[in-house]
Parts: C-alpha cells; structure tokens; sequence
C-alpha cells in the first residue's frame, strides 16, 4: 500500500460495514445482456501495521446470493453452480498490495467452490471521513474478472445455435465502507 494512502488510513483495523457495503457480480446471459446478482452476507478486514503494510481478508456466506429471481437464487445454491451445501463459504486473503498508478492492486488467494486460485483486485481507494460519532470510516471500490471455470463450475447450458446460455467471465464489484476499530 501506497504511503500516502497508508497515512490516510492510520494504523489499526478497519472492518466493513455490511449495512453500507455492496459485494455485487455480473455475467453474460444468452450472450447479450448481463444478469447482475450480489452476495448479502459477508463480512472482512483491512490490518494497517505502524509501518505502512496491509494485510486483508474478507468472508462470503455464499447462501445469500441474489439475483432478484427466486427460481434463478435456488437454481445457483445447487451443485451445478455454487454447491452451498458443500461449499458454503467463499474467502479472499491477501498476498501482497502493489501502487498502480492513482489506484492499486490487491493480490490474493481466492477460494470458492473448494477450489483457490490468485487473483488481483485493482481498487480504487475513496478517502476517508470522520464518520458520524462512531470513528473514523474509509472507503474502497474493488473489481476483478474470474473465470468460473477456474473454480470448478463447469456447467455448460449450450444453445441450439451457438454459445452458450451463461458466459464464463464473472465480473466482481466491491463497493465496500470500512470503520476503524477502536
């Protein structure tokens, strides 16, 4: 992490606030539009150390996926897409943090669907405020692309006359507000 934005960020925990925070994806269907979902439930942290570094790590209960369609939210909990039954969480644990330019890139472990692989968030860091009486807050945008084959989810649901009902490129989108612990 940058060192301006790690004296931005004093040192300490921040963790997300869920209630002003959206993990949100979006993936091809039937190869011309995008359906979008979100993941309602989790939850994560950024360490700033005194030095400057970082570390974060971030849980998903992978259940609480939605896309706004009840058929289409019961039909991805199943083994043909998530497997919540099997695999309920999804985690991200960080690698290393790299300036980019204005922005910067996270590097880290990923695990859904029991499988883990690296990936790299290229995030935007927004500032931080004082907040509203509780400590200060901070806030991030994130965003990645994950291949869902990578992971294990494999499922084809090919069309009469080509391509394929859901794309493999998933688009991941954090909009996260993080408050610093006391």
């Amino acid at each position: 992490m940058s060192t301006d934005t790690a004296n931005k960020l004093t040192a300490g925990t921040w963790v997300i606030d869920p209630a002003h925070s959206t993990l949100g994806f979006s993936v091809r269907h039937l190869m011309v539009s995008k359906i979008r979902g979100r993941f309602t439930d989790f939850s994560g942290k950024l360490v700033i150390g005194e030095d400057g570094s970082a570390t974060a790590e971030a849980e998903i209960r992978v259940d609480s996926v939605t896309t706004d369609n009840e058929q289409r939210d019961a039909h991805l909990r199943t083994a043909d897409f998530f497997h919540v039954e099997e695999f309920p969480v999804a985690t991200f644990k960080s690698t290393g943090f790299r300036v980019n330019g204005e922005e910067f890139e996270v590097d880290g472990e990923f695990t859904i669907h029991g499988v883990t692989k690296p990936v790299t968030l290229q995030v935007e860091f927004l500032g931080v405020n004082p907040g509203m009486g509780h400590g200060p807050v901070a806030g991030f945008e994130a965003k990645t692309v994950l291949n869902r084959r990578d992971f294990g989810i494999t499922i084809d649901m090919p069309l009469p006359d080509g391509g394929a009902v859901i794309g493999e490129k998933i688009n991941l989108s954090l909009e996260v507000e993080l408050g610093q612990q006391a």
